[in-house]
């Protein structure tokens, strides 16, 4: 809820601030229009500031006028395969070999140097991004933290955990007891701890490096609706392919229900198949965006209301920081909550497909 009206109060001060600037703009004589129109440039946009920070981007500013640039990989079904960097672009001011790089896009050119849209669908662009680039980054860290943990399990047998082993000892055991045994159950929940451990780590790994303001921090990686949509892919995947009998039959075919019944109940089940990986997507995605979103909208809040006069800039910085600093904390609560819940639902979704009947656990017993 905090964050909600957070979002709520940053978003209408700069949609207030944004219509103000237009409002004074249409009020302009004709005579200062050429002037206006190089102010407006000039003028900090708040909405280009934030939308920019949580998308993805061919190049990783670092700080001033420089930032790192990229491998732009694209196939062209008319011309193949090419591959330069992205400083050919020149931060979006110059197109490079036939290609252009526009709001976040890279498009064909013509030959009076415009866009041109009919060309750009035959470009398949698989660059590495600056959220390709941090997965890279995220997995080289959950790999070599366990590779560091292994190693101390190895030297340190049959003694107590020590440094990062007591520290991620406590979080895999969670894991295991309390997400993995609790929805799978104790017979089945091994064979599918290595997705679950290696989704929560990911994902809060994601998370915390997001927050780190520096580089390689910063990126948005959870809080992109692609990196989700993957993530609820693979977990759709292993429903999908583990659901045992009792799984489908519930699905398909309801027992005990009348056919009639099932025209209707069995499409909207078959549904519900898709639904819970989309949850899955839509709220990890909403949450790691909208604390990015809030965290700049504090930010923006200084020059819009710096634009106005100097003392209000001073005056919201002092109120923008102590707000930036809150939400920066509960972020860090937030990314263990989201890696959480994730895991915890996808498990939840993997034990219903394996579950057995109760008459067969009777027979069991």
């Amino acid at each position: 809820m905090l964050r909600a009206v957070f979002l709520s109060l940053t978003l209408l001060v700069a949609g207030w601030s944004q219509a103000q600037h237009h409002a004074q703009a249409d009020s302009l004589p004709a005579q200062h229009a050429a002037v206006a129109g190089h102010a407006e440039e000039a003028e900090f946009n708040a909405g280009k500031l934030i939308m920019g920070h949580i998308g993805d981007e061919h190049g990783w500013h670092i700080a001033g006028d420089f930032s790192l640039p990229l491998p732009v990989i694209i196939y062209d079904t008319q011309r193949g395969l090419k591959v330069f960097s992205s400083s050919r672009f020149e931060h979006g001011h110059a197109a490079y070999d036939g290609y252009l790089l526009h709001d976040g896009r890279i498009h064909a050119v013509d030959a009076a140097g415009g866009v041109d849209e009919a060309a750009s669908k035959n470009i398949w662009d698989i660059s590495i991004t600056k959220n390709v680039l941090t997965a890279f980054v995220v997995l080289t860290l959950v790999v070599l933290t366990f590779f560091a943990v292994a190693k101390g399990y190895r030297r340190r047998t049959g003694q107590a955990p020590k440094g990062l082993q007591s520290l991620l000892e406590p979080i895999i055991l969670f894991v295991r007891d309390d997400v993995a045994k609790g929805a799978i159950g104790d017979k089945k929940y091994e064979r599918f701890m290595p997705f679950l451990l290696t989704a929560f780590f990911f994902i809060l790994f994601s998370n915390l490096l997001g927050l780190v303001p520096f580089f390689p921090g910063g990126a948005n990686l959870t809080g992109n609706i692609a990196v989700t949509f993957t993530l609820a892919v693979i977990v759709l995947l292993i429903v999908t392919f583990n659901g045992n009998r009792h799984y489908w039959g519930h699905i398909l075919a309801m027992p005990g229900v009348p056919p009639w019944v099932l025209i209707i109940l069995t499409p909207v089940e078959i549904l519900g198949m898709f639904l819970k990986p989309f949850v899955l997507m839509i709220r990890l995605f909403a949450n790691i965006a909208a604390g990015h979103i809030i965290a700049m909208s504090f930010f923006s809040l200084i020059f819009v209301f710096g634009a106005t006069s100097a003392a209000a800039g001073y005056g919201v910085s002092v109120v923008s920081l102590l707000f930036t600093i809150f939400m920066f904390f509960l972020e860090i609560l937030v990314a263990f909550i989201q890696a959480y819940v994730f895991t915890f639902l996808s498990a939840l979704y993997i034990g219903a497909a394996v579950e057995e009947s109760h008459e067969h656990k009777e027979s069991l017993v």
